[in-house]
């Protein structure tokens, strides 16, 4: 595969990394902190990464991901004949993606972007994904990397490739229905994509089996037990590399993480991992108070993991106010500017109370 593709592949890489070029052109114009995920209604950013991840990074994992699934698919030797649009698919798949994405996160950083609702974005990103796969899915030619990949599915062309007709018109028609909910009203769309994203998943590998009896009752001689060859069990050993790897960065982002906070004359900083620094001026402070426990209640949107919790809360006393702390920390410092409110909880005790203490100093 790799070799009959040369000169597309490279392409292909090429239009996943332009956004790197498009982030150097722009680099004197992005903000530090860029806005890479959003809260549950579409509108509102709540998370963020330094600039220079959201440049370099976020490209180069796409990078990484698309040449993951071409190795995983050249070691499969059934792709050898497999069929050319879909191959196509696995090849431009990734490279659209990432330019719809790095486009969106460009104009939200520049301030061009502030009436893009990422729902709506996401939706009819997923729609148009459904019916592309969904087109191209009765084309694809029995292999091991690429489309329904169950038991069945596997051990029988006959059912592969009934399977993949209707899962392949099932996608397509599902597409359109999240196409027409992310028409709908922000508060109503969601029900089209939750009722519809679960029988798009399942209702093909049901399908294959009740396929599969039907073979066992009439034509048993059309299933042939799996045998899988050398190069299939190394297209598995890097899926689950890539599996291992995607846990490994989940745990990173769960157990690792600073929040610190740097004093000037004039202001302090909370810096913290994984999300936005904010900035506060004292003069813009009403009251500061130390607190041996708070009842932190839960997240509204931000970022949160077993060690860190940043981003806005909601607790019976303050309603919804700004949190940065550790997620173990029970000592914290309430700052109440206006209306407003910022709770701190450092790593410890004693620097909880530290900060406290050159908080206090000077707003005093």
């Amino acid at each position: 595969m790799i070799k009959n593709n040369k000169w597309r592949l490279i392409i292909a890489s090429l239009i996943i990394l332009l956004p790197v070029l498009a982030g150097l052109i722009l680099w004197n114009e992005l903000p530090d902190s860029m806005a890479v995920h959003w809260g549950s209604s579409g509108n509102t950013p709540d998370g963020y990464a330094g600039k220079a991840f959201a440049v370099f990074g976020i490209p180069c994992i796409f990078l990484a991901l698309f040449w993951l699934c071409v190795i995983a698919s050249s070691f499969d030797k059934k792709n050898k004949d497999q069929n050319k649009k879909a191959l196509s698919m696995i090849i431009w798949l990734l490279p659209v993606l990432t330019t719809v994405v790095n486009v969106v996160l460009y104009l939200v950083a520049l301030g061009k972007g502030k009436e893009i609702n990422m729902n709506v974005i996401s939706a009819f990103l997923f729609g148009f994904l459904f019916i592309f796969i969904g087109n191209y899915m009765p084309k694809c030619k029995q292999n091991f990397t690429l489309g329904i990949k169950v038991k069945w599915t596997l051990e029988s062309e006959k059912n592969w490739n009934a399977t993949h007709r209707f899962a392949g018109k099932l996608w397509f028609i599902g597409g359109f229905v999240m196409l027409f909910g992310a028409l709908l009203p922000e508060k109503l769309f969601i029900y089209p994509l939750l009722i519809i994203v679960f029988p798009l998943v399942f209702a093909p590998m049901i399908y294959s089996y009740v396929f599969y009896k039907k073979q066992l009752r009439e034509d048993p001689s059309s299933i042939t037990p799996m045998v899988k060859s050398k190069g299939n069990k190394i297209a598995l050993t890097v899926s689950l590399i890539f599996v291992a790897a995607i846990l490994i960065f989940v745990g990173i982002l769960m157990f690792t993480g600073d929040v610190n906070v740097s004093y000037t004359d004039a202001d302090f900083t909370i810096e913290a991992s994984y999300y936005q620094d904010l900035t506060v001026k004292y003069e813009e402070i009403d009251n500061v108070e130390y607190r041996e426990n708070f009842d932190k209640g839960t997240r509204i949107y931000g970022y949160g993991s077993a060690r860190l919790l940043l981003g806005t809360f909601k607790n019976e006393e303050f309603g919804n106010y700004t949190l940065y702390s550790y997620a173990t920390s029970a000592p914290c410092i309430i700052i109440t500017s206006g209306d407003k409110k910022l709770v701190i909880g450092l790593e410890n005790a004693e620097l909880t109370k530290a900060a406290f203490d050159e908080i206090s100093k000077n707003i005093g």
